[in-house]
């Protein structure tokens, strides 16, 4: 496969590469999120509890990797993402200062697709040219659709016709990510959110513009792990993660679903999880042991938040959220020191300050 790394052996198969238990499956309901667990569970020990009460303590020490400008280029990192609340609009998005390009007509006009392989090419040179690292496409496995919204928890279903996902993976700064735990580190993984946030957008808008639905989303809208792996992006690590081929676990994913016409593509299999059976490097590094050290993958979840019904070695998110709080900052560990990572293992901030 083109542009694999490490002399990995990648080939198309004809199914995702995991084992489900159907009859276990269910859409996952947000209210279980860890994020949204902050705010709604008190029965939880991180119930109100966040990453900024140890964090301003870092600041106020001027804690090596955590000081004030570490803090201040972290929180910069996610301007876009979180700032730029439009990003992950459903609909098309109005432009302020007058007339589009494409006028007040064409875009309510559908453009006829001849060629539906042609098409799908344009559409991921489109995602490459606005950013992405890689890009798939997948048919929507509906089981893999959130059964809520996260913030207002209301039922979540698609537009009607969307069947396909456009999914795409944005790379991270090597060099950022090797220092986690350390604030530079969520800088990359901010970075990573606001690269995506602009790519998912403009994708949706490009979509729209030929006069098609499309719906873009972060985490949002559905799990995007099994969707990436049904479009070909990668595998599932014993850390919860994708890996892919050329960069490993270290990127963020958006998605992008839609009723342009598309041609899927087939899922890979490069040996991912026999060779995280034995690896176990990203359980070891994990601080709080939130990554399982089984030989074997389980078809059960492990916290309230995780799901059961598809066979992996299940993350354990409250205890990787309570480092979060511990760290007071999130966490990359998991990713840098993976095998598959092709960046540095480790670094400190003052070698991320210091590159040119």
């Amino acid at each position: 496969m083109a542009g694999s790394r490490r002399g990995v052996r990648v080939r198309r198969v004809d199914e995702p590469p995991y084992a489900v238990d159907w009859s276990r499956v269910e859409r996952y309901d947000q209210v279980n999120l860890i994020f949204n667990r902050i705010g709604n569970d008190p029965g939880w020990e991180c119930y109100l509890h966040t990453e900024e009460e140890v964090g301003l303590q870092n600041i106020s020490e001027a804690k090596p990797g955590y000081d004030r400008v570490d803090y201040a280029l972290a929180e910069a990192a996610w301007t876009v993402h979180d700032v730029w609340t439009e990003a992950f609009s459903w609909d098309r998005l109005e432009r302020p200062g007058g007339p589009s390009l494409m006028g007040d007509r064409w875009y309510r006009k559908r453009h006829q697709v001849e060629d539906v392989a042609e098409m799908t090419g344009k559409l991921k040179k489109a995602a490459r040219f606005f950013g992405a690292s890689l890009v798939g496409v997948a048919e929507v496995n509906v089981n893999w659709l959130y059964a809520n919204h996260r913030e207002n928890l209301e039922p979540l279903e698609l537009p009607r016709g969307v069947r396909y996902a456009v999914v795409m993976a944005v790379e991270m700064d090597e060099l950022g990510i090797a220092t986690s735990p350390e604030a530079p580190a969520a800088a990359a993984t901010g970075v990573g959110y606001s690269r995506l946030a602009f790519v998912a957008s403009s994708l949706a808008e490009f979509i729209r513009n030929l006069g098609y639905t499309a719906v873009p989303a972060s985490n949002g809208v559905g799990l995007s792990v099994p969707l990436a792996v049904d479009a070909g992006l990668g595998e599932l690590g014993r850390n919860g993660l994708l890996i892919t081929p050329e960069y490993g676990p270290r990127v963020r994913l958006c998605k992008v679903y839609t009723d342009l016409p598309l041609v899927p593509d087939k899922p890979i299999e490069f040996g991912v999880h026999e060779f995280c059976r034995t690896c176990k490097r990203c359980a070891e590094a994990c601080e709080v042991e939130a990554i399982s050290f089984m030989d074997e993958p389980s078809y059960d979840g492990v916290c309230k938040s995780s799901s059961p019904g598809a066979l992996k070695w299940a993350v354990d998110g409250e205890k990787c959220y309570r480092f979060w709080c511990e760290n007071g900052t999130d966490c990359s560990t998991c990713i840098s020191v993976c095998p598959y990572n092709t960046g540095r293992v480790e670094a400190h901030a003052g070698e991320f300050w210091a590159r040119p």
